[in-house]
C-alpha cells in the first residue's frame, strides 16, 4: 500500500512504531557503551539489600537474643534493689551500663537496660544521671513507660526543677489512667506545683484527683489539698 493511500490512523501507527525503535535502539546503544558501570551500579545495589537483609534478619536477631542473656542477671539485682549491680554488674556477669555500650544496635535489650540504670541512679542519689538515662528509654507498656516518666519527675524535684518535675508527673497521670497510677503521679504533680508557687497549676491536679479517682487514697484526700491551693490563689 503506497503511502498516499494509508490512512491517518495507519501513518499515526507506523510513526509509533518508528519511535518505538529508535527508543530501543538508542537504550540498547547505552546499555552497550556503558555496560560496565551499569553491572558495576546493579552490583553495589544488590550488596546494599544483602547487607540490610544480613543485618535485619540475621545480625541484629543475633545480637539481640546475646544482650537479653546478658542483661538476666541485672534484671535479677534490680529486683532485689542492688543498684550498684545493676549498673555495674559482678565479676561474670555485665550490668546495664556495659550492655548499652556493647549492644547499642539491639533496641530491646539496651533500651530496658536505660530503664534499669535510670532507675538505679535515682535509688543511689545520683539524679541527672537519672534523668539522661531514662530519657533514652522508651515503652510501649503503660505502666512501665509511666513508671518512667514519674521517676524523671522525681528526680527533677530532687534537683529543685519543681516545674520540670510538675510536667512529667503530668505526663506520668496522663500516660495511664489507671486507679493506681494516675491518682499518685496527680497528687505528685500538684504537691510540686505548688513547691514552685504555681497554685494554679496545683488546683487543676487536685480537681483532677476529687473528679476522676474519687475512690483512690489521694482523691479521698484531695479536698484539702484543693482547699489549700484555692485559698492560695485568693
Amino acid at each position: 500500500m503506497s503511502k498516499k493511500h494509508q490512512t491517518p490512523v495507519q501513518e499515526s501507527t507506523l510513526e509509533l512504531d518508528r519511535d518505538l525503535r529508535t527508543g530501543f535502539e538508542k537504550v540498547e546503544h547505552f546499555v552497550e557503551d556503558n555496560y560496565k558501570p551499569i553491572l558495576a551500579v546493579v552490583g553495589a545495589v544488590a550488596l546494599v539489600l544483602l547487607a540490610y537483609l544480613a543485618y535485619h534478619n540475621w545480625w541484629l536477631p543475633s545480637k539481640e537474643a546475646e544482650a537479653q542473656s546478658q542483661l538476666f542477671m541485672t534484671q535479677q539485682y534490680f529486683n532485689k534493689g542492688d543498684y550498684d549491680k545493676v549498673l555495674n554488674g559482678d565479676a561474670t556477669n555485665p550490668g546495664a551500663l556495659k550492655v548499652i555500650n556493647q549492644y547499642s544496635g539491639s533496641t530491646k535489650a539496651v533500651n530496658l537496660a536505660y530503664y534499669y540504670a535510670g532507675i538505679a541512679y535515682l535509688n543511689k542519689g545520683e539524679f541527672q544521671k537519672a534523668i539522661d538515662y531514662l530519657s533514652d528509654f522508651s515503652s510501649d507498656d503503660e505502666v512501665v513507660s509511666t513508671m518512667a516518666l514519674g521517676a524523671i519527675g522525681d528526680a527533677y524535684g530532687e534537683l529543685g526543677k519543681m516545674s520540670d518535675a510538675t510536667s512529667y508527673y503530668q505526663k506520668a497521670a496522663a500516660n495511664s489512667q489507671n486507679e493506681f497510677t494516675a491518682p499518685m503521679f496527680l497528687m505528685k504533680a500538684g504537691m510540686a506545683a505548688e513547691a514552685n508557687k504555681d497554685f494554679k497549676t496545683a488546683k487543676n491536679a487536685y480537681e483532677q484527683l476529687k473528679q476522676k479517682f474519687p475512690n483512690s487514697q489521694q482523691g479521698r484526700d484531695a479536698e484539702k489539698y484543693l482547699t489549700r491551693a484555692e485559698m492560695q490563689i485568693k
